[in-house]
């Protein structure tokens, strides 16, 4: 078991709380120190210029796979030199009606250096490998496909 800490503070800075005009300006804090400037997202009356949660949700997924795929590759002893995702999340109605992220692509580009280069076949595999055991894909029930090149 791990614990994972993240401190959000948020203050007004409106004269008045009416719906139409508080601040969705916020900061996430993490154990580490750093500081991340978020909002929600402009579509929510949030501010463009900073990380809104569904953003941070798609990057979280995109970082958990490709992270579990480097552990995955670098056990399997394949040298890969870069690594790029855009990813994509849709948001929607679920089956329930209510709104969430109910899709997300991956897209990730890799590079790979050294003399093996998986075939298109055990790439796949290795993106299976890597949604299985990545921890964020296991703890939401947003699809999730990646599309390899």
């Amino acid at each position: 078991m791990s614990e994972h800490v993240a401190t959000i503070r948020w203050s007004r800075e409106s004269t008045d709380f009416a719906h139409e005009s508080y601040n969705r300006a916020h900061d996430w804090e993490f154990d580490s120190g750093i500081e991340v400037a978020a909002s929600a997202a402009p579509d929510y009356k949030g501010d463009a210029d900073r990380v809104d949660p569904e953003e941070a949700f798609v990057a979280a997924l995109s970082s958990c796979h490709m992270l579990t795929f480097l552990a995955v590759a670098a056990r399997k002893r394949l040298v890969i030199d870069r690594y790029t995702d855009h990813a994509i999340g849709i948001m929607e109605k679920n089956a329930d009606g209510k709104l969430s992220i109910t899709r997300v692509t991956l897209r990730p580009k890799i590079e790979f250096g050294g003399a093996a280069t998986p075939s298109a076949e055990e790439l796949d595999k290795l993106h299976e490998l890597a949604h299985e055991h990545c921890f964020i894909a296991n703890s939401v029930r947003s699809s999730i496909t990646v599309e390899t090149q």
